[in-house]
């Protein structure tokens, strides 16, 4: 017991019950002590991104004592026969970083939509890449809409350079879960940012992606000067399943300052009169398109 030593660790790994904590002196693999496992778990009592404190054992493996209370978490339901099961993609992010290409492929805007109503419903701070930009003349309007509700969108390319030097700063010294659609050019942006970093985060996505019986790794990287980069695949899967029609417009920026000036306290902003959405959409203060998004999403569509 004498050289047992305890100390405050950041959860930088997680696989099949054993957990890799950054101590700031160095890595400690890690497992939950016994107690902590007691009771039926309704979700992932440690994760990728939790601080947590751990004893260090005598052969140098280390035990979880404690996780702390988290400030948020980036979560998906996993349904499984003996009920609902919380799995906590990332703990504790500072930013969602949403990369969508402008072209090759096309952006899938209703997809990006729907990210950031989960970000807003977890308390998750939003950023989104708008990449390869040297393929069209119009990035700037195609997301302009993002920019004028008050989301941070960078505009990068790779071919130019444009973006990266942007990129890197806003991921310095923050927990970032990255995420967005095949092909969009996240491992090259990782790459230009720090050499080998999006080849590294590749190699645990296509791990993770090779099938649901395949031990799931977690991994968060280390970013020379500060902070962490989680690929965080499954967005896509994230169901908003405890989203009620009714407070979907909660997380849409540009409509929850206007649903208390609608006449109606129970309006669908669909079609009643006194409605201060659908005059906002009349006088193109709403977009459009962000309309249509909310509307398939309150209707639980896709």
């Amino acid at each position: 017991m004498t050289n047992e030593i305890q100390k405050r660790g950041l959860i930088v790994k997680a696989q099949s019950g054993f957990f890799t904590a950054e101590t700031g002196e160095g890595l400690i693999v890690c497992q939950l002590r016994g107690k902590l496992k007691q009771g039926r778990a309704v979700g992932d009592i440690a994760a990728l991104g939790d601080h947590v404190l751990l004893t260090v054992l005598a052969d140098g493996s280390g035990v979880i004592e404690n996780v702390e209370e988290r400030k948020q978490a980036i979560v998906r339901l996993d349904p499984r026969p003996q009920g609902v099961y919380q799995q906590v993609l990332l703990a504790n992010a500072d930013q969602a970083v949403f990369v969508f290409a402008c072209a090759n492929p096309n952006p899938k805007l209703r997809m990006l939509d729907r990210f950031l109503v989960i970000t807003e419903k977890q308390k998750v701070p939003a950023v989104i890449i708008a990449n390869k930009i040297d393929l069209v003349e119009n990035a700037r309007e195609m997301f302009s809409v993002y920019e004028s509700i008050g989301y941070r969108v960078i505009y990068t390319s790779i071919k130019s350079g444009t973006g990266v030097e942007e990129l890197k700063a806003q991921l310095q010294n923050k927990v970032s879960a990255l995420a967005g659609p095949s092909g969009v050019g996240k491992s090259s942006l990782l790459n230009a940012i720090q050499p080998g970093l999006g080849l590294a985060v590749n190699e645990i996505s296509a791990a993770v992606n090779k099938g649901r019986h395949t031990t799931v790794t977690r991994q968060m990287f280390a970013l020379d000067g500060g902070g962490y980069v989680a690929d965080t695949p499954g967005w896509k899967s994230l169901a908003l399943w405890d989203t009620e029609a009714e407070e979907m417009d909660a997380y849409f920026p540009e409509l929850r300052d206007l649903v208390p000036q609608c006449q109606f306290s129970d309006c669908s902003h669909k079609h009643e009169p006194g409605c201060a959405v659908l005059a906002a959409l009349k006088a193109g203060t709403v977009h459009p398109e962000r309309y249509e998004s909310y509307l398939r999403l309150r209707a639980g569509q896709e």
